[in-house]
């Protein structure tokens, strides 16, 4: 998955979602307990608004969760396909960067 800003506010929406309803709470309860405004807690989980350090920090405080926890991905089949394509990708290019130095350090011996 490439990681754009839209890809990360979607997935802080989702999460931030997640786990304020796992937590059984309303958006004016994290609100209040984030200490922001309800229509703040609301443009966030629509991906409209993306929140500073400070106030992402109140939210997962108030969540009782780590500040990065807003944004965790699972891991999922096309997640690890994309991560082993790009892998292989950088080994295959390094490959060929050594050999073509190789080559060259070579042909400029004679």
């Amino acid at each position: 998955m490439l990681i754009t800003m839209t890809n990360i506010r979607d997935i802080l929406a989702n999460n931030l979602k997640g786990y304020r309803r796992k937590s059984g709470f309303s958006q004016a309860k994290l609100a209040e307990k984030a200490d922001i405004s309800t229509q703040y807690i609301a443009m966030i989980e629509l991906s409209r608004q993306f929140p500073t350090p400070d106030v992402l920090d109140k939210i997962a405080l108030a969540l009782g969760i780590e500040t990065y926890e807003l944004f965790a991905v699972a891991p999922t089949p096309e997640n690890a396909m994309e991560r082993l394509h790009r892998d292989i990708i950088k080994e295959v290019r390094e490959v060929i960067v050594e050999e073509l130095e190789k080559t060259l350090a070579y042909k400029h011996k004679d």
